[in-house]
């Protein structure tokens, strides 16, 4: 029997030797049970390998990462030094660097008109209203009580929105940097600027509470119209006290501050009622009033209630006030206080007038602008319209334009003419003239033969007015003139006596004015007093002694005539139906359309016409102007019984008389009484352009 192989027997447990080699792991294999290829295990290895140069790599980082930051502080803080070194002096916090301010009063104490710098009190927290606040934090800066004094969030947000409307559309100050940049710094763009404004929000951060870093603002930041601080404001634009400040008001002055100018009431209350109704619907976000509250005040918005804000053009007159102030006081740098000669009634009855004219017949008869001055008969003046709109055109049209007056200078001549022994019924020929080639006519073209001196000045006739000019001396018209305040050495033409030369609107009232008041010089003036901030008296207007410029019987006689013209002649639709005088007039083309009249009581001149001296559609003396000039008398003087004039007695003595005038009287020959007969003064050789005069027509 074969041996057994030991390859196929097993031995027995107790007889097996322990196997300490390592066994291979399981072989792997794929779904079809064949073995899968065997890959080698690089990673630890590789691992090992790498991780040396990674740890040398951020070393690296680290030491350069800590050293550049290191830098970055050190230089930050360099600058950071030379910035909070060259820091503004905080010292003058409670100092107030302004303009001096000028308050315009009306005649019974109103105050209508301010220039300068305007500033309150200066409220504590406890005094501003509530209301007040929340408007400017709603508005202005909503996360007020939580930030430091800057706000990182609306710079981000404000740095975006910037970037992309690629221009400056959103600011992202806090009201504590708006605070410091009003106080300490100037409004240049620079990042220099920006850091001391930081700098500094972080130092009124930490030395004054949050109320009264808000009071700060409000008692500084500007509102507008030449006004800081919101008490000043408050007494501005409602003319009130702050404790009685509304939402819809408070709304108002809130949003004056993104643009104080452009929003300001008393440029356009329209727009700053629109801005108001944004600040109402942020203070609704923000929860500080409901949406029923604020739909309420968006419908009902704040309105001005000051005295100036019931006019649109008393700025002309105010304007004009100014200068005459300067004229007193000089330069100064006290905050001072004018009681001028406005009568806030007059001015209203005037700025309604004027409207009413140009709205009603403006585009029909081609007549854009307009003006108006009232006065005492001594030359007070009580209302004054410049113009249709003074936010559109500051132009004074009646102080400061120079115009021809057209027929309203007939006055002068006829004053001439009775000065030197003419009488209201001599009689005069209306015929064909012709002085070295000029030939004026008449605007009917018509000539109605003799008739008198009160019939010819009554419809305006030019032929007489000429012949009047050249029988007494055309040198004698231009020196009544004169005397009568119409400023600039009038050119002795034969078309003087055709109003030709030009002068203003209020030097020919006053001119009429001499007439009123019984034939003494007037100078119109508007101040009545200047005090000082502290009440002292720096002027005083008192009585002045007027100089006596015509006879008793000629201003008798003008005003005879002057009263005709309103009864039958071309002033009928000026009539008001109590005792007036005044004239009409109308100068070529229809370019200029004038009445100028007064009552024992007031004296006002109208204008119409167009800035550019283009010509309107038949505007004349006897429609625009003499529409308005009577609405304005019955509107001012009601239509109750006025006085009567009273006639003048007293003869102008030789003593009063003029030297110029006693020199006239005594080397020339008396005038001739034959009208007929009148000389015409051939002197001056130059062919004038053909005036006439316009309200001859029947």
């Amino acid at each position: 029997m074969k041996k057994a192989s030991a390859k196929g027997k097993s031995a027995p447990a107790n007889s097996r030797k322990p196997n300490y080699e390592q066994r291979k792991p399981p072989s792997r294999t794929n779904r079809k049970g064949k073995t899968a290829p065997q890959k080698a295990s690089t990673r630890k290895p590789a691992k090992e390998s790498s991780s040396p140069q990674r740890k040398g790599l951020l070393t690296l980082a680290l030491n350069w990462g800590g050293t550049l930051m290191l830098w970055g502080i050190l230089i930050t803080g360099i600058i950071m030094g030379y910035f909070a070194y060259t820091l503004p002096s905080i010292s003058g916090i409670d100092v107030i660097e302004k303009r001096p301010s000028l308050s315009l009063r009306s005649d019974d104490g109103q105050q209508f008109a301010t220039y300068g710098d305007l500033y309150g009190r200066m409220l504590t927290p406890k005094q501003i209203p509530t209301v007040m606040k929340e408007a400017v934090l709603a508005t202005e800066d909503a996360h007020f009580y939580s930030h430091f004094g800057i706000n990182p969030v609306s710079l981000i947000r404000a740095l975006w929105r910037n970037y992309q409307a690629g221009r400056v559309v959103e600011g992202g100050s806090t009201i504590t940097q708006q605070l410091a940049k009003n106080l300490f710094l100037t409004p240049e763009r620079s990042i220099g600027r920006k850091i001391r404004e930081v700098l500094l929000a972080f130092w009124l951060e930490a030395n004054y509470t949050k109320e009264e870093i808000l009071a700060l603002y409000l008692n500084r930041v500007y509102f507008g119209s030449g006004t800081y601080g919101i008490d000043a404001a408050t007494k501005k634009y409602f003319t009130k006290d702050i404790r009685d400040l509304t939402i819809s008001e408070a709304a108002m002055l809130a949003g004056l501050l993104k643009a104080p100018t452009y929003y300001a009431p008393t440029v356009n209350l329209k727009r700053s009622q629109q801005r108001s109704t944004v600040v109402i619907r942020r203070m609704q976000e923000v929860g500080y009033i409901t949406k029923e509250q604020a739909d309420k005040l968006v419908k009902n918005p704040a309105k001005l209630q000051h005295a100036g804000s019931n006019f649109k053009n008393v700025r002309y007159f105010s304007d004009w006030v100014v200068n005459e102030v300067r004229s007193y006081v000089g330069r100064t740098e006290e905050d001072l206080e004018v009681i001028t000669s406005l009568d806030l009634n007059l001015q209203t009855q005037a700025e309604k007038t004027i409207e009413k004219q140009l709205a009603k017949n403006g585009k029909k008869f081609g007549v854009e602008q307009a003006a108006l001055v009232a006065m005492t008969p001594d030359g007070e003046v009580k209302a004054m319209v410049g113009g249709r709109s003074y936010s559109k055109s500051s132009f004074n049209r009646a102080t400061s334009a120079q115009r021809q007056p057209g027929s309203v200078f007939k006055t002068v001549v006829y004053a001439a003419g009775f000065e030197n022994g003419y009488e209201p019924d001599d009689v005069f020929l209306d015929a064909p003239i012709n002085i070295n080639g000029w030939t004026p006519e008449n605007y009917t073209r018509k000539f109605l033969g003799n008739m008198t001196l009160r019939q010819a000045y009554a419809k305006s006739i030019n032929t007489v007015a000429i012949r009047l000019s050249e029988s007494v001396g055309r040198s004698r018209v231009a020196h009544m003139a004169a005397k009568l305040g119409l400023g600039g050495d009038m050119p002795t033409h034969p078309s003087i006596s055709l109003g030709t030369s030009e002068v203003t609107l209020l030097e020919m009232s006053a001119a009429y004015a001499s007439i009123a008041n019984g034939g003494y010089s007037v100078l119109p003036y508007a101040v009545k007093e200047i005090r000082n901030k502290r009440g002292e008296l720096l002027y005083k207007r008192t009585a002045t002694t007027s100089r006596r410029l015509l006879n008793g019987s000629t201003v008798n006689n003008l005003r005879d005539i002057m009263n005709t013209a309103l009864l039958e002649g071309t002033g009928r639709a000026a009539y008001p139906g109590f005792a007036a005088a005044g004239k009409t007039g109308t100068t070529q083309d229809y370019r200029d359309a004038w009445f100028i009249g007064f009552t024992p009581r007031l004296v006002a001149g109208v204008w119409f016409g167009n800035d550019n001296g283009s010509p309107t559609k038949r505007v004349t003396g006897s429609n625009l102007p003499a529409y308005a000039w009577k609405d304005f008398m019955k509107g001012s003087l009601g239509n109750g019984n006025q006085p009567t004039f009273a006639k003048v007695d007293e003869p102008l003595s030789e003593t009063a008389q003029s030297i110029w005038d006693r020199i006239v009287k005594t080397f020339s020959s008396g005038p001739s009484t034959s009208s007929a007969s009148k000389k015409e003064n051939p002197t001056g050789t130059q062919k004038p352009d053909t005036y006439y005069d316009e309200d001859t027509k029947p």
